[in-house]
C-alpha cells in the first residue's frame, strides 16, 4: 500500500472509528472499528472530496467489496489510477 495515501485515508477512517478502536490497519474488517454504514458513507463522501474521484455506491456489490481498509485504499488507489 502507498505509505502516504494509506496514511491519508486510515486517518479520515480514524476519524469516523469507534473511540476505543485502537490501532488501525490494514486487515481489521470494518464492523471491528464500529464502521457502519452511514460511517462509511461520510469516509466516501471525504474521500471524494480529497481525491476528486467518485466511488460508485449504487450497488450493494460495491458496498460488499468493502470489509477492511486495505479494500478501501486499493479502490483509492484504482480510481486515482484511472484518472490519471
Amino acid at each position: 500500500m502507498d505509505e502516504t495515501l494509506g496514511n491519508e485515508i486510515i486517518d479520515k477512517i480514524k476519524a469516523q472509528a469507534a473511540p476505543d478502536a485502537g490501532e488501525i490497519g490494514e486487515t481489521p474488517p470494518l464492523d471491528t472499528l464500529g464502521i457502519h454504514s452511514l460511517e462509511l458513507t461520510e469516509i466516501i463522501f471525504d474521500l471524494e472530496e480529497a481525491y476528486d474521484i467518485e466511488i460508485d455506491m449504487n450497488t450493494s456489490e460495491a458496498w460488499s467489496n468493502l470489509k477492511n481498509v486495505g479494500d478501501i485504499v486499493e479502490a483509492v488507489r484504482g480510481l486515482i489510477a484511472k484518472k490519471a
